[in-house]
């Protein structure tokens, strides 16, 4: 008799696993299950579909649910949203939320992919018409029909998605305010690249609030008003909420499955739960550091993909494990293009390593070539070893390729030194002689102690 295989969640991760799994092993009977009325889409595009860049949300959809079952012999059942896991019977109960019936479908091995869910800060006036969130399609669909030009909002949270969504309504012709409870930018980042971040914010037109936590949102027969910050209130129509996510993992919890950093489910390095029946994947499950090998909470679209295989190859009885994770992430704001890998500066000491940083500023072509920009680059370095523990680059779109190469330098444990001996390309139009990444080393060299 064919096993059951039940997946909940029909994005990047479950549909990765549901894939792999029925490649391996095709007597699989897969049932994959999702809530929303969208599935296999590219989620960081939201914001560019927000702002017009994009115009169709289905230009973000790899998959549809008809493909998934004509092509790959998956079916999807979409609006079904699992309210309970009962792991001792191996049953779901999934609810219809088109109708509102439910039903139980048993399963041989389950695979939980429900992702995350939008931090819902506790405060006043949160659930007034107008007060949107960004995560699945029908949140973009929103957003973007809200989004007129000429009117105010105000983004909580100065993140990535924020200051990515910042941008994009800026271009569709709203004025926009980001409000952000930390002293400055991506503190991430060295302090000299946040301020760089502000100052290309502000001069295309984006007002930034430093400091300022937000306290309430004012409304007027249901619908927003003004924002009120520690700092000051802003009349503004509509408002983003972006101040980060947090693991879907209530369904685990009520099955008794370990849980892990900030509550998402504990897995193995093959995906696997404390339930040998049951795996977990993408942004609802914990994930392995390469660098500290300690378990860490990175949600990003990459990683949900490359877990979802691991988890389908298991399942499907192919031995496999999942490497890790670095934290590898870029991003755009107007102009200035800006990546990271690895551990930041207190990140790294916080690891227990005796860390120091060292940043540079180095042309990204050659210096007569036309249209050079300048790219900040800063190394993250254990000062006893020498060893690369974290890079970040800000500048053009050439930032991105450099904290690529960075990746694999860190990803191999490779010292500044080893560093500082690679054979880059250069070419006028593409690099200067010393590309930014040798200058960098050499500069880091200097902090290793002898």
């Amino acid at each position: 008799m064919s096993e059951k295989l039940v997946i909940i969640g029909g994005t990047a991760a479950g549909l990765s696993a549901a894939s792999k799994a029925k490649r391996l092993d095709p007597s699989l009977e897969i049932t994959v299950f999702e809530k929303s009325g969208y599935i296999s889409y590219g989620s960081c595009g939201l914001p560019y579909f927000v702002g017009g860049m994009i115009e169709s949300p289905d230009d973000l959809v790899s998959l549809h649910v008809d493909e998934m079952r004509e092509k790959r012999g998956i079916p999807v059942l979409i609006h079904h949203e699992v309210t309970h896991l009962d792991s001792v019977k191996k049953t779901v109960t999934a609810r219809n939320l088109d109708d509102g019936s439910e039903a139980v479908y048993p399963y041989d091995k389950l695979v939980i992919a429900t992702g995350a869910s939008p931090i819902r800060p506790n405060i006043p006036g949160i659930d007034a018409s107008g007060v949107y969130f960004l995560r699945n399609v029908e949140d973009g669909i929103r957003l973007k029909t809200a989004s007129v030009p000429g009117s105010t909002c105000c983004i909580v949270g100065g993140g990535f998605i924020g200051l990515e969504v910042a941008e994009e309504l800026t271009n569709a012709g709203l004025k926009v305010h980001v409000f952000e409870a930390l002293p400055r930018l991506l503190p991430f980042l060295p302090e000299s690249f946040s301020q760089i971040v502000l100052e290309t914010l502000e001069k295309n037109g984006v007002t930034v609030h430093l400091g300022a936590k937000v306290e309430a949102i004012k409304e007027e027969g249901g619908k927003v008003t003004c924002l009120v910050s520690s700092t000051e209130t802003v009349a503004c129509d509509m408002v983003v909420m972006s101040i980060g996510v947090v693991p879907n993992s209530a369904l685990a919890k009520e099955a008794g499955l370990k849980l892990g950093i900030k509550g998402a489910i504990s897995v193995d390095d093959s995906m696997q739960t404390s339930d040998p029946a049951i795996w977990a994947c993408g942004d609802c499950a914990e994930a392995r550091n390469s660098i500290t090998g300690k378990p860490c909470y990175i949600p990003l679209g990459t990683t949900a993909n490359k877990m979802g295989r691991v988890a389908g190859s298991s399942v499907g009885g192919e031995k496999a494990t999942f490497h890790g994770v670095q934290g590898s992430m870029v991003t755009k704001v107007f102009d200035c293009y800006i990546a990271a890998t690895g551990l930041s500066l207190a990140q790294a000491r916080e690891a227990g390593y005796d860390a120091a940083e060292c940043e540079i500023k180095q042309r990204d072509k050659a210096s007569y070539y036309p249209n050079h920009r300048i790219m900040n680059l800063n190394f993250i370095l254990d000062t006893v070893s020498g060893r690369l523990l974290g890079a970040q680059g800000m500048g053009s779109e050439s930032a991105a390729i450099r904290i690529d190469t960075l990746v694999a330098a860190i990803d191999r444990g490779m010292t500044v030194s080893e560093v500082n001996d690679l054979d880059l390309i250069y070419a006028p139009p593409v690099a200067p002689v010393y590309d930014p990444i040798l200058i960098a080393a050499s500069q880091a060299m200097k902090k290793v102690r002898k």
